[in-house]
């Protein structure tokens, strides 16, 4: 497995050795081994997988606060879609910056999203199946989002989402959640 940087520290891309032969291919997605000698050290608890039919579709910003926030590795394994951390840490100085890569089926990319970022992804095709691991269970109680169009963040898109949820549509902005001390919390 080869791990690269994105310009926010702990957000990196995992790119899996893949072996093809005249039958396919074969890929080795998670290796605890492997990623603790890279410096990652995640015990994932709950897998999930979305699919979105449409071009467009924007799913995002979304969190969970502690103690039940969650680190995710991310993979595309139908279509392609670009993929968003966003880090909203108070106290770290790369609070509100962002990094997106694009995900696809066919570069078997994935993307690990360190607690106390918020995750989104736009789907560039049609027909997107997204997978992800997750060191922490889903909680409602403690789930959260952000507006994908916050002005504090500055998300550049490659085109405005046209398909999002009720809840994506109506979610504050970072500047709002703060206010309502809503993102009062410390990740190590």
């Amino acid at each position: 497995m080869n791990v690269i940087e994105t310009n926010l520290k702990d957000v990196v891309i995992i790119e899996p050795k893949v072996f093809g032969d005249n039958r396919g291919w074969f890929m080795e997605t998670w290796s605890r081994q492997k990623l603790e000698g890279a410096g990652v050290h995640l015990d994932f608890v709950q897998d999930n997988q979305s699919y979105s039919a449409h071009k467009g579709t924007f799913r995002g910003l979304h969190y969970q606060l502690n103690p039940m926030a969650q680190a995710k590795i991310v993979r595309c394994t139908r279509g392609k879609l670009l993929d968003i951390a966003v880090d909203i840490r108070q106290n770290s100085p790369q609070f509100a910056k962002w990094t997106a890569v694009e995900l696809t089926a066919e570069n078997k990319r994935q993307l690990l999203i360190p607690r106390g970022f918020a995750h989104g992804f736009l789907t560039l095709t049609d027909d997107v199946e997204i997978q992800y691991k997750a060191d922490n269970y889903y909680a409602p109680h403690f789930d959260g989002n952000i507006r994908w169009d916050d002005p504090e963040i500055g998300l550049e898109l490659p085109f405005a989402p046209e398909i999002l949820s009720d809840k994506d549509k109506n979610a504050p902005t970072l500047a709002e959640r703060i206010q309502r001390n809503e993102l009062n919390f410390i990740f190590d």
